[in-house]
């Protein structure tokens, strides 16, 4: 086994980064949410399905839509860090042949995002897929 020395900081006094004349100590990280599923959904086979993730975990500004449309609509312009994890489980085992997460902007059926898994000759029965990315999101 290979240990790594560890290393050390020694500083006297800690400064808030300002950029002009505009420091960085009072930035938030909102509007923000996460939210999950609370029950199983049934997808049909070789179909696009969106995920009724239903359940808020936070909010920070009321920006999802948890009942609906299932979607964020952010009231601020910018660069906004987007993830899913979604688990699929098939019928029986051996069954599961590809499986997509995808992110979608404004409905639309181009993927801004996506991750694929292809099982080939040797099906699975169940599968996680995450999905990723910075994605630049407009203000309502």
């Amino acid at each position: 086994m290979e240990y790594w020395p560890l290393s050390k900081l020694y500083v006297d006094e800690i400064q808030p980064k300002t950029t002009g004349n505009t420091s960085i100590t009072g930035v938030t990280n909102a509007p923000a949410f996460e939210a999950q599923v609370t029950s199983n959904q049934t997808i049909s086979d070789n179909t696009t399905t969106k995920v009724t993730f239903d359940n808020e975990i936070f909010d920070t500004d009321s920006k999802y839509d948890h009942s609906t449309n299932y979607r964020f609509t952010p009231t601020v312009a910018g660069k906004y860090f987007v993830y899913a994890s979604i688990g699929v489980s098939a019928q029986a085992d051996a069954q599961l042949q590809n499986m997509y997460a995808i992110i979608r902007k404004n409905g639309d059926t181009d993927n801004i995002k996506a991750t694929h898994f292809n099982f080939a000759g040797n099906n699975a029965r169940y599968a996680t897929g995450y999905v990723s990315g910075v994605i630049t999101l407009d203000s309502d």
